[in-house]
């Protein structure tokens, strides 16, 4: 899932990576991609992740992990990395999701009676950005769907999301829903449909695997 998402992101790209899963995109780069990786909390120009022994303990990105610098990586503060968001410079955010509906509607900063954090860069980033994706689970640790026809927890944004990588398939938001790109290998259409909490179109011919 996250070797298939890290195919999304073209040469030349401002690219912000949110915690959780999309953090490990930057090990699935090829050595020397063209690209600007982004973290809100004060970095452009992100390398690899390092084990601590290895790493520079004041280089994290958002989620904590070790990250190495690569020629022409800056440093600021919280305002300059939000006023880059804000600007509408990412060309592509990925981030993880509790729940995505249909319409493209994502909640991913709170789940009601757990602790939270708060909202963090999260409802920025989902809007302004260029392009959202979304890299997930296709299902909670009940099993339960995470693509919905209507998210049930807090939103963090609403109609912004394009495509979702899940660990089942690659499915993307098209005005009538829900729509099967890619399937992961071993998976079928049919197991797909029955983990997904709505309609999913499905493509005519053979579906491509990843």
């Amino acid at each position: 899932m996250v070797a298939r998402a890290a195919r999304e992101i073209a040469p030349g790209m401002v690219v912000n990576l949110g915690i959780g899963l999309p953090t490990q995109v930057v090990d699935h780069l090829p050595a020397g991609f063209p690209v600007c990786l982004h973290t809100e909390n004060g970095m452009a120009g992100i390398g690899p992740t390092l084990p601590a022994a290895e790493a520079d303990r004041n280089l994290i990105d958002a989620g904590g992990a070790y990250v190495s610098p690569i020629p022409g990586s800056a440093y600021f503060d919280s305002a300059v990395s939000f006023a880059l968001v804000r600007s509408g410079r990412l060309d592509l955010t990925m981030l993880g999701a509790f729940e995505v509906a249909e319409t493209g509607d994502l909640a991913n900063w709170k789940i009601p009676g757990r602790f939270s954090p708060g909202a963090g860069g999260a409802i920025e980033l989902a809007q302004k950005a260029r392009r959202v994706v979304v890299l997930t689970t296709h299902t909670d640790r009940k099993g339960n769907p995470k693509l919905l026809a209507r998210c049930t927890l807090p939103l963090t944004a609403t109609a912004h999301v394009a495509r979702i990588f899940t660990d089942l398939a690659v499915v993307d938001i098209t005005p009538g829903g829900f729509a099967l790109r890619e399937l992961a290998r071993g998976i079928t259409a049919r197991e797909v449909q029955e983990a997904t909490g709505a309609p999913l179109a499905l493509p005519a011919g053979d579906i491509p695997t990843f």
